[in-house]
């Protein structure tokens, strides 16, 4: 059911190459530690450099996206979309689509699979029939100068920005910040992007979701074009995640593999995964790479990870299986009178440091973000080197 390998990693043998799209000044000012800026560098070995200025070619008039159907249809799950949730089938095969509009087909059972009503996060099987109704982009709002308060979202985005382009956003969400709304939640990406929307109706699209409590890279696309192709790189696991968190402990070996199946375990009060067996209802199997990066003592360890597939809280609960979950984890965190070093905030400890993934129109992407505030202020109480060299680099890619 679990399985970790004890030995050293072998060097990947198809690391991402190609150019990297320029990230203006950010690239240039150093390790984000030193500045507690944001940080677009790249990461070679122990240096960073900032990258080659990357042009991206001219749109070729003859792309065309992809229509969205104006009445009702039947598709089949393909292999490539196997174990696929129903919202980011719909998101992968209509681009256009927004976030409420496919809760709306779906809560309204206008969706449906194999002739049954699906909920959003069911996961769908290769082969099954997919009954698709009418569907439209939201309506263009008319053109008008922006609220005060549009205005100041607007700016808190520019904010956010590791790097940006025709196509694609990068954002770096700050922990606490939901990437789309919920029961309780009154901000969050999804509707901040609102303010982006351009005369024809579009606005940006998530491509990948983080955690509320998780901070760092979060990928967007600004066009349907470029979210139909990195939704593909996702599901074809041509995007390389990176993060970084501080764990309980010092997990031994120091680099290793995690392999396990997870499933949702729903309660009354809330919904964690679990590990489960293979064949149990609803399992997934999930794959980690992890490495200790630094330790303080023996209390505490800096790891890298790198999550080889993407199940909701795959990382959190990976962590906590071995026996080393992330400080800060309210649902997680299985130590049994452990007490928190004085002067680290009970938050959660964990960093959507880097993101790696194909250019929709030719190249590759490369940004990196800075520890957040409560992260940067435990490095620094710990003497953590937030600069050292990442061992996690050299981990395989599946």
């Amino acid at each position: 059911m679990s399985r970790r390998v004890k030995r050293p990693l072998r060097p990947a043998s198809d690391r991402a190459k190609g150019a990297r799209p320029h990230r203006g000044p950010a690239a240039e000012r150093g390790p984000a530690h030193r500045a507690g800026g944001k940080s677009a560098a790249v990461r070679l070995g122990d240096k960073q450099r900032a990258p080659k200025p990357f042009v991206p070619p001219e749109p070729e008039k003859s792309v065309a996206e992809p229509p969205l159907p104006t009445k009702v249809q039947t598709v089949v799950v393909t292999a490539d979309e196997d174990n696929m949730r129903v919202d980011r089938f719909l998101e992968a095969r209509f681009p256009g689509l927004s976030f409420s509009h496919i809760q709306r087909i779906v809560r309204k059972g206008e969706l449906r699979v194999n002739g049954k009503r699906a909920d959003s996060k069911d996961r769908l099987e290769e082969g099954q029939s997919v009954r698709i109704p009418p569907l439209r982009l939201d309506t263009p709002k008319a053109a008008a100068s922006l609220s005060e308060a549009a205005k100041k979202t607007l700016q808190d985005l520019k904010d956010m920005t590791l790097f940006e382009d025709a196509d694609v956003m990068v954002l770096n969400k700050p922990a606490g910040l939901a990437v789309q709304g919920g029961s309780g939640i009154t901000r969050n990406v999804d509707d901040m992007l609102e303010v982006m929307r351009d005369a024809k109706g579009q606005k940006p699209r998530l491509v990948h979701r983080l955690d509320r409590e998780t901070s760092g890279c979060l990928l967007i696309a600004k066009t349907r074009f470029a979210a139909t192709a990195l939704t593909g790189s996702f599901r074809h696991r041509s995007a390389r995640k990176i993060y970084w968190a501080l764990v309980a402990g010092v997990p031994k070996p120091k680099q290793g593999r995690i392999s396990t199946y997870l499933a949702k375990e729903e309660s009354e009060e809330d919904s964690i995964m679990r590990i489960a067996a293979h064949g149990d209802e609803g399992a997934s199997h999930a794959v980690t790479y992890y490495a200790v990066v630094e330790t303080s003592a023996t209390k505490l360890a800096w790891v890298s990870l790198k999550p080889v597939t993407g199940r909701t809280h795959q990382l959190r609960a990976h962590m906590a299986h071995i026996d080393h979950a992330i400080v800060g984890d309210p649902k997680y965190f299985n130590k049994e009178n452990w007490q928190l070093p004085g002067g680290l905030q009970n938050r959660l400890h964990l960093l959507a440091r880097r993101i790696v993934i194909p250019h929709p129109r030719g190249g590759v992407i490369d940004a990196t973000a800075p520890l957040p505030p409560h992260m940067l202020q435990s490095w620094n109480l710990l003497g953590l080197e937030a600069d050292r060299f990442d061992p996690i680099e050299n981990a395989p890619e599946e």
